[in-house]
């Protein structure tokens, strides 16, 4: 799902090939650490990370930041339910 237009797909969606991408690249980093010359694994590292960085801009531009790291005009995290209020804790 990593090619994915993120107009079509729900939030729960983003969120999970967001998180999908972001372990295949901690995985990918470990591997690299022992395998250092492989470009085949260090082209896929790069590809992952270029698509998380533009899957995270869509799903922060659509419903808002996934971290306080991310800049935003008006503080959206007080327009959300808290975790324990949504019951998915």
């Amino acid at each position: 799902m990593v090619n994915m237009n993120c107009e079509n797909v729900s939030r729960q969606e983003l969120l999970d090939e967001i998180r999908s991408l972001e372990f295949s690249i901690v995985d990918l980093a470990l591997y690299l650490d022992t395998h250092p010359e492989d470009e085949k694994a260090l082209c896929l590292h790069n590809n992952y990370c270029n698509k998380l960085r533009q899957l995270k801009d869509n799903y922060q531009k659509i419903y808002g930041p996934l971290t306080i790291k991310f800049p935003c005009n008006k503080w959206r995290w007080l327009e959300e339910p808290w975790p324990w209020e949504r019951g998915n804790y």
